[in-house]
């Protein structure tokens, strides 16, 4: 669990971010799974850690000081959007504390010193003002880092149950050289937009292509024939489903044993050329299947979550969380050089 993602400091708080925050009552209850509660204050630090992070390191990209109110892709507001993500967060936290003793999962001292540590971090980091605007009080933050320290261990002791397996077989990636050669386009005037590809510049780009091929084809290294005709050769590792380089290509290159080379294959922008050489890239195959094991235990890991749902009551008062405005209070996240302290299993 990393310390300096929960120092925080507030900046760009405009007059109007005053209006209704007061309003929000810090023990209302905004989630409730079973037994457990997440309460208002809670709720709205873990919104403001969110929030800080989005600003901080996102802010340039989703449109600056107004990123909140403008539309994301799913056709809600940023803020409407990543508010119901959170709050879905909120009703999942609520449930893997309820199950917590399914898994044996406890918290150790070495966790709970470090969310202690963190508490008191934030608390000296900033000050009280800012602090009543995020609800940061120390309980506060304390809830928050255990939600998020049983939410880490409760997903590690689910998805091992899960006892998911892939096969190098299912992984397995090939490898190939290949080189593109680019439709070039001409026009009338240098400062026309105009990028269609004649016949013609098709024809001499495909020209090109198969003279390559036909020497790539008894070169003994392909890359090294790419450089010697003035070309370059590019790495690519693929399966059946790749679409890199391109659908055609990969869909060529899968038919051919190790060593063998592609004819001319011909795309919509440019021809291809490629050498297959290797049927199983190693290195690749294990990063595929660590990246398969992955998706299978997150799969495995909603699918319990939403059992649970269907199981366990849960009530969620939208009174209090819509109270929660990011377009009223803007938050950021202060860097800092703390060490970082990571919740480990065990009792």
């Amino acid at each position: 669990m990393k310390k300096r993602a929960l120092i925080l400091v507030l900046a760009g708080i405009m007059a109007a971010s005053l209006i209704g925050c007061g309003s929000l009552k810090d023990d209302a209850v905004v989630v409730k799974a079973g037994d457990e509660e997440i309460t208002a204050g809670v709720a709205n630090f873990y919104a403001r850690y969110t929030q800080a992070q989005y600003e901080t390191y996102f802010a340039s990209y989703l449109g600056g000081d107004d990123m909140w109110s403008r539309n994301a892709s799913d056709g809600k507001t940023y803020e409407e959007s990543i508010k119901k993500t959170l709050l879905d967060d909120l009703k999942n936290m609520a449930l893997l504390e309820e199950h917590m003793k399914d898994y044996d999962v406890k918290l150790t001292k070495a966790d709970k010193k470090a969310i202690n540590d963190a508490a008191k971090e934030f608390d000296k980091a900033n000050s009280q003002k800012k602090k009543d605007k995020v609800s940061g009080s120390k309980e506060n933050v304390k809830r928050v880092m255990t939600l998020m320290a049983i939410e880490q261990k409760m997903r590690a002791a689910i998805v091992a149950d899960a006892n998911v397996k892939v096969t190098d077989e299912e992984a397995t990636q090939k490898h190939m050289q290949y080189v593109e050669f680019d439709y070039s386009t001409t026009s009338d005037s240098s400062s026309s937009s105009d990028t269609t590809v004649s016949e013609a510049e098709k024809k001499k780009t495909k020209e090109t292509a198969e003279a390559f091929a036909k020497g790539a084809k008894t070169a003994e290294d392909f890359a090294a024939y790419a450089t010697e005709q003035g070309t370059e050769a590019k790495d690519a590792t693929f399966d059946s489903d790749s679409v890199s380089p391109s659908k055609e290509v990969v869909k060529a290159a899968d038919k051919l044993g190790e060593g063998e080379t592609t004819d001319v294959i011909e795309g919509d922008t440019a021809c291809y050329v490629a050498k297959v050489t290797s049927l199983n890239d190693k290195t690749a195959t294990e990063t595929k299947k660590q990246s398969m094991i992955t998706d299978k235990q997150d799969k495995y890991y909603k699918k319990v979550l939403k059992k649970w749902k269907k199981e366990e009551k849960i009530t969620v008062h939208k009174g209090s969380w819509n109270k929660i405005s990011f377009t009223k209070l803007s938050v950021k996240a202060k860097d800092t050089s703390t060490t970082e302290t990571n919740s480990t299993s065990g009792n």
